[in-house]
């Protein structure tokens, strides 16, 4: 076995979980092997906390980077809050509105879109399988909102070019985009959890799939790219694997020497 790596961090869509967004049970049992051998895995994911809390609870995972490293906790202590700027809130609020573009609002432990019922916020939403937003347009003004989605296609995607100084729009969806904070990443809140531990980045290993997990494969000591990945995230990994549902954790954790 080998020791050079202590700690993997794990995407969610397209990695552990399926088109189906179900874990696949050889994932699961991966999973299980790697926490018994001493090494910890941490999901590293776009997602919200609370649209993944059954899947941690499933694996055993209790530490997080979650919003695209907006938000990170550790064994229930969180470790990095970065709220997107409430300036730049209001001035997404006012574009989108005047294009007619709902958004939804993310906390940490809550959601809510601005507009009731939208089919893009519906056909969107229910590709993740998690239960939909609550409505209350004010939330951002209110509480940190972590990260939003601008619902729009991509042909409307030249409307908010260059619009936004410290806000970077990355599409997930063909009616979604994340906003996050420029800058912002899932290496970041990586970086910060490894920095808290006294863990040095050589000693980490990463899946992932999307454009989203570029930043992190090129971090870690050792980057993994799902055989499903975007074709653009290929050249970032050190390693390709099998596809989530051709036991690609498994092939990646035995490449990386953690599993038998």
């Amino acid at each position: 076995m080998n020791n050079k790596y202590t700690i993997v961090f794990f995407d969610l869509d397209g990695t552990l979980l399926n088109e189906d967004k179900q874990v696949p049970q050889d994932t699961i049992q991966a999973i299980a092997e790697l926490k018994a051998s001493g090494i910890e895995p941490v999901i590293a994911t776009g997602r919200a906390p609370y649209f993944f809390e059954p899947i941690a609870k499933l694996l055993h995972i209790e530490s997080f980077v979650s919003l695209n490293g907006a938000y990170v906790v550790y064994r229930g202590e969180p470790l990095l809050q970065r709220p997107l700027p409430a300036q730049s809130l209001q001035k997404l609020v006012e574009l989108a509105g005047r294009h007619q573009h709902p958004l939804v609002f993310q906390g940490h432990d809550r959601y809510y879109t601005n507009t009731e019922a939208h089919p893009f916020v519906v056909e969107s939403i229910n590709s993740l399988k998690v239960e939909h937003p609550g409505f209350d347009p004010e939330f951002w003004s209110k509480s940190p909102v972590y990260q939003a989605f601008l619902h729009c296609e991509e042909q409307d995607e030249a409307l908010y070019d260059g619009q936004f100084e410290d806000l970077r729009l990355i599409r997930w969806h063909s009616k979604a985009m994340d906003v996050t904070l420029r800058g912002g990443s899932k290496a970041v809140g990586i970086a910060a959890m490894l920095e808290r531990l006294g863990i040095p980045l050589s000693a980490a290993v990463a899946f992932g799939d999307g454009l989203n997990d570029k930043e992190m494969l090129q971090e870690v000591g050792l980057g993994i790219a799902m055989g499903n990945s975007h074709p653009d995230l290929l050249p970032h990994a050190d390693y390709v694997t099998a596809a989530v549902d051709e036991g690609g954790i498994r092939q990646g954790l035995r490449y990386a020497g953690l599993i038998n």
